[in-house]
């Protein structure tokens, strides 16, 4: 079967996650991905090690489907293997400052003077303006800047997610800019750079509720799991466990009043709309509280479900793995790795294609597995590789 981005090379010199995974990505897809690590292996490569050589959880989720060069860029011989691989890529993917990028021969005017309709994807943590270009940062810092932290846990106490969802959206529509852009120059024969931010994806994120405050001045403040814009929205305790729900809407509102035996709030003014239900969601959420403290968690659902109220379990992160709904929908890729004790649920792509569907087909490589097969491809000889390793490039 044919992949959609059959015979695209693509160069990964990314780190961590929203450069990684928007290569692996197109990896899913067919593209031929060649990661760029360190000698001796990458730092973003040991993060959560799982491993007995120390390879991490999202090493091993961002990486799938790309083989590994190990490469010292800081000398003059890693540069030239660097040039001769620029020439055979179409897109370039590398999440660093634009300063770094530069300093590497990464930029894009350096790739277009090797290689004329190069792609480069390159995001940031805050874009690449006048203002924000030297600056460096993490998934969290953009969460905390985009004001979602600050409207999540407690006005005393802010929470941020604890998983890296600005990261792992960053990567997302990066690989979306890629796939635009690659589809943009079979007509114009032209590259151009696929740009993304951390920041910039926080702040969609947040979008709603700055939109809400630039109109209308509110100055909302933290209520935990309770939304304030429509109720009862909350995570509830049940006699065995938690459950979210959210009622959002008239028709919702409705059906949960009835649900509850509580049909005279419908003609109380307190719940009129979803504003108002949002305004006293504490009054919603305590009888919500009430209705779930004397039911099981599968009881509290069954029932939710069957009056179309959108609801699930809170799950801990083995309850996720074990759940038969999840396993069924083939969310996962058993995968091995050497040296580690079990096989590991690589989470498959995100976006399905029924006739030219994603497939991961290899594992995350281990550091400079495919050294020696991707020198011989760009033109280096046993011999000259043999100089290269003598030499700590490779």
């Amino acid at each position: 079967m044919t992949k959609v981005l059959e015979g695209i090379r693509v160069l990964d010199f990314g780190r961590y996650i929203a450069g990684p995974f928007c290569a692996a990505l197109l990896g899913d897809f067919g593209a031929d991905v060649i990661r760029i690590d360190r000698v001796g292996g990458s730092e973003d490569r040991f993060v959560m090690p799982v491993t007995e050589s120390g390879e991490g959880a999202v090493f091993l989720q961002s990486n799938r489907n790309k083989r590994s060069l190990t490469l010292d860029l800081d000398s003059p011989q890693g540069r030239e293997v660097a040039r001769r691989l620029i020439r055979t890529a179409d897109v370039v993917v590398a999440n660093m400052p634009p300063k770094t990028l530069a300093n590497l021969g990464l930029d894009y005017e350096s790739l277009c003077a090797i290689k004329p309709d190069i792609i480069l994807t390159a995001s940031s943590a805050f874009g690449n303006h006048a203002d924000a270009a030297h600056r460096v940062g993490f998934d969290g810092v953009g969460q905390a800047m985009s004001g979602a932290v600050y409207l999540s846990g407690m006005p005393e106490n802010p929470a941020k997610a604890m998983v890296p969802v600005v990261d792992f959206a960053t990567a997302m529509s990066s690989a979306l800019g890629t796939v635009m852009a690659l589809y943009e120059r079979r007509t114009s024969g032209k590259g151009q750079i696929v740009e993304g931010s951390l920041l910039q994806t926080a702040l969609t994120f947040a979008s709603g509720i700055l939109i809400e405050e630039s109109v209308l001045g509110l100055d909302r403040q933290a209520t935990g799991n309770r939304s304030p814009s429509y109720g009862p929205s909350d995570i509830f305790r049940t006699a065995d466990g938690w459950i979210i729900a959210q009622v959002i809407g008239q028709p919702l509102f409705k059906r949960w009043v009835h649900l509850i035996g509580a049909p005279e709030l419908i003609d109380d003014p307190r719940f009129a709309d979803d504003l108002s239900r949002g305004e006293n969601g504490q009054i919603l959420s305590e009888m919500m509280s009430k209705w779930c403290a004397s039911r099981t968690r599968a009881e509290a659902l069954d029932a939710l479900e069957k009056a179309k109220i959108p609801a699930g379990p809170v799950y801990s992160p083995r309850e996720a793995l074990d759940d038969p709904v999840i396993r069924a929908s083939e969310a996962f890729d058993w995968v091995d790795y050497p040296g580690m004790a079990r096989s590991a649920p690589i989470v498959s792509s995100p976006a399905k294609l029924s006739r030219t569907p994603p497939a991961i087909e290899s594992r995350a490589p281990t550091v400079g597995e495919h050294t020696v097969a991707i020198l011989h491809e760009v033109g280096y000889s046993d011999s000259e590789i043999g100089a290269l390793r003598e030499l700590g490039v490779v």
